[in-house]
């Protein structure tokens, strides 16, 4: 969740000054023997802009016309109506919502709680505040649950990895020591360079305490940190790794993503300043157990930055630098408008930290899109039969930012909320290739945008299963609407820039959202690793005469589908 300050608790948070003029971008169909022509050459998407000269738009105004993929799975997580073996949860559910999947389990995590679930959707385990992964760990990971905290599969090691930021600065609450910034202590967070003790490897206990509040005081000054747990084996509630690393920067809105180098970690330091950062975790060391660093790099003038996220068991080449990208434009200064996406190629050395950069920013040119709403934290998605208004976060790439390699294939794919020539809100979607210097180029793009009237679809998530197939979740609402979800999908050989099954609804809203404009700062969809063809995706709605927001985890699977070994 996108934060203000360290009082995470404020959700109606709205950003000053933000203009109201809502601009419609519109964009070109690209040549795509001139796009694959030109893929190997530094200059390559500059000359797919220049050659595209027919005027039409990349949108997509009819749903495709393959069925709607079948739902194999589908039932309510953490929210109202939760109950687990720890009992139940009358909490409204989190914008933040991470779903991952294992061989034979799925972890969720919503806001500060977390629950595990059998893929039939029976909970295992929770809720439990997501601190309870850092029990016997000391130190502020351990003491309370942040928020914020994002949850991934490991899928190249079978392991689990669990990423919470520390908000309230550590050492600086009245009545307490200040803490070493030595990380010489288990729990304690390891300075900038300095290792991290994992101390003694634990299991979440079967009956924790609910504590999720700070000790008394207010913070006045002091390092953030970020708290990492990596599991010993493929189980979610066998034993963890635990790591803590200080921070200068507050550690906002994290977005990992696991590399063979290392767990690459992009945050924000905060809604009024454009300011980013990517920080790189020693996956290897963690892995085993054993001490490890982090390695930071400060983005100062960036948008908010996704890392590429593996899925699959396919590596990129020896030595790849892991791609880093952000939209193009800047909210802050008032630019909602862009035609481009930016990465960076960021590489790091563990022998020599000197040695560990971004190279970047460099462009893709795309089609011409609109910032959503004009970015985060405004309110212009409506609902049926209210007058209250939704949150798009329009200025971003959502996670995740998914890396697939088939064979000499390595493909990314990436997902953002535009505004459409309705004047509603689209999903645009980009699948780009990686060339022979690992650089990526434009291979297709569509905004998905069907359906007559102001329709609204936004905030999505989108991966791409083992046989190249194309899935994205994604909110759905308009003004005859409630809020729900839904899904949509494409084969490989299927014309490009075209979701060509006709979109899924995976939950269909019951009721409006009242009392705050923030709807979801992130869903997640997720590959199951256990066939590699069953995308998984969760995010929040509202049942009739519900106080507080559910969610719904649910499954589809491309017909067909058979992932090369």
């Amino acid at each position: 969740m996108p934060i203000r300050r360290v009082t995470k608790q404020i959700r109606g948070w709205s950003m000053a000054a933000v203009s109201a003029i809502l601009l419609v971008g519109l964009g070109l169909t690209w040549n795509h023997s001139i796009a694959e022509g030109a893929a190997n050459h530094p200059a390559g998407t500059r000359a797919l802009a220049q050659a595209a000269s027919n005027g039409t738009t990349v949108e997509q105004t009819a749903e495709g016309q393959r069925p709607p993929l079948a739902v194999v799975e589908s039932f309510d997580g953490l929210g109202q109506g939760f109950y687990g073996p720890q009992g139940g949860i009358e909490l409204r559910a989190s914008t933040d919502n991470s779903v991952a999947v294992g061989p034979d389990d799925i972890v969720q995590i919503s806001g500060s709680w977390f629950a595990v679930y059998t893929k039939s959707g029976k909970p295992i385990y929770g809720p439990a505040p997501t601190n309870e992964i850092f029990h016997g760990f000391a130190g502020p990971c351990a003491e309370r649950a942040h928020g914020d905290s994002v949850v991934r599969y490991d899928q190249l090691a079978s392991r689990w990895l669990f990423i919470e930021p520390i908000f309230f600065p550590v050492g600086a609450r009245p009545g307490e020591e200040a803490r070493s910034e030595a990380g010489t202590a288990s729990g304690e967070p390891a300075a900038s360079g300095q290792a991290s003790d994992p101390g003694q490897a634990e299991a979440p206990r079967s009956n924790p305490p609910r504590v999720l509040s700070a000790p008394a005081g207010e913070p006045v000054e002091g390092s953030y940190g970020v708290c990492y747990a990596v599991s010993t084996g493929p189980d979610p509630l066998g034993t963890y790794y635990r790591y803590a690393f200080s921070r200068k920067n507050f550690p906002d809105y994290p977005r990992p993503g696991v590399w063979p180098d290392g767990y690459y970690v992009a945050t924000s330091s905060g809604d009024t300043v454009i300011q980013k950062q990517i920080c790189i975790a020693d996956r290897a060391k963690m892995l085993k157990g054993q001490p490890a660093t982090e390695q930071c790099i400060v983005m100062d003038g960036a948008n908010f930055l996704n890392p590429a996220d593996i899925d699959g068991q396919e590596l990129p080449p020896p030595g790849a630098p892991n791609i880093v990208m952000a939209d193009g434009g800047s909210q802050l200064k008032g630019i909602f408008d862009s035609d481009v996406i930016n990465y960076w190629k960021v590489h790091v050395d563990w022998d020599n930290p000197a040695n560990t950069k971004a190279a970047g920013p460099f462009d893709i040119h795309v089609a011409p899109y609109h910032y959503l709403c004009n970015g985060q934290l405004t309110a212009c998605v409506p609902q049926l039969g209210v007058g209250e208004r939704l949150d798009s976060q329009g200025d971003k790439l959502m996670q995740r930012l998914v890396y697939r390699r088939i064979g000499d294939q390595q493909s990314i794919v990436a997902s953002h909320s535009v505004s459409t020539a309705r004047g509603g809100g689209g999903v645009r979607w980009y699948e780009f290739r990686l060339n022979n210097s690992g650089d990526p180029y434009l291979y297709q793009q569509g905004t998905y945008a069907p359906g007559a009237g102001r329709l609204y679809r936004w905030a999505p998530s989108i991966d791409m299963d083992g046989a190249g197939d194309i899935g994205v979740g994604y909110s759905f609402g308009s003004s005859t609407d409630f809020p729900g979800h839904r899904f949509a999908a494409r084969k490989p050989d299927d014309p490009k820039g075209k979701l060509t099954f006709h979109e899924t609804t995976l939950v269909k809203g019951q009721a409006a959202q009242m009392g705050t404009s923030r709807w979801v700062d992130f869903a997640t969809t997720a590959m199951d690793p256990s066939d590699d063809c069953t995308f998984w995706y969760v995010g929040v709605y509202y049942k009739e005469y519900q106080a507080y927001a559910s969610t719904r985890i649910a499954s589809v699977r491309v017909p067909g589908c058979r992932a090369k070994p």
